[in-house]
């Protein structure tokens, strides 16, 4: 995580990197997504929200959905989330999400399937489990993507990258990767460790 001030904006800014999550009433929470996911959720009455990123490492098919080893680090992801804007006063009951990213950006193993569209799938199920509307949402393609949110007003500023090779946080997305397909290939050897934790 790495904070600055906005000087477009005037306001400060939070720039969150894979596994991370950020909730806020005033700051602008940022970051770059390739094929991870980022979830913006957002209690418009008490105007507080936050923006996760994150991937699942492997493919999950629908039928599965919420009984592969791969989905529990989305669910921690979104539990993270959720439980911290009720924290801060949110209700559940008035949350609104917009959902972004899972391109087809970084390079994943044959055996690992189509994580990009596992996450979109994995994304859509969860909120409609939780009863929470996506109000917007931009997946997919093979475009990264550039999100700036306003949590206050539930502003989103999106850019698709044309390039992601100079991009530190797109090299940030690969590590992160490379980090969860390790400790999933070793989960049984190991036992279980918690998401994104080494």
């Amino acid at each position: 995580m790495y904070r600055r001030y906005s000087d477009k904006f005037k306001r400060p800014m939070v720039i969150i990197y894979p596994g991370e999550f950020h909730v806020s009433s005033k700051e602008i929470v940022a970051t770059v997504l390739g094929s991870c996911i980022s979830v913006c959720i957002r209690d418009p009455e008490a105007g507080i929200g936050g923006m996760n990123h994150f991937m699942l490492p492997g493919d999950v098919r629908s039928e599965e959905m919420f009984l592969s080893e791969s989905t529990k680090y989305g669910m921690f992801a979104m539990e993270q989330l959720i439980k911290a804007i009720t924290d801060k006063g949110g209700k559940q009951r008035n949350f609104q999400a917009k959902v972004f990213g899972g391109g087809h950006v970084l390079n994943f193993r044959k055996s690992d399937g189509n994580v990009p569209e596992s996450n979109i799938e994995f994304v859509r199920a969860f909120l409609k489990m939780e009863g929470i509307p996506i109000v917007s949402e931009d997946v997919g393609g093979y475009a990264g993507r550039k999100i700036l949110y306003f949590p206050d007003t539930g502003r989103v500023l999106l850019k698709r990258l044309k390039s992601t090779i100079d991009s530190r946080l797109i090299e940030a997305e690969e590590a992160y990767k490379i980090r969860l397909f390790a400790q999933k290939d070793h989960l049984g050897t190991e036992g279980e460790k918690e998401p994104g934790k080494e």
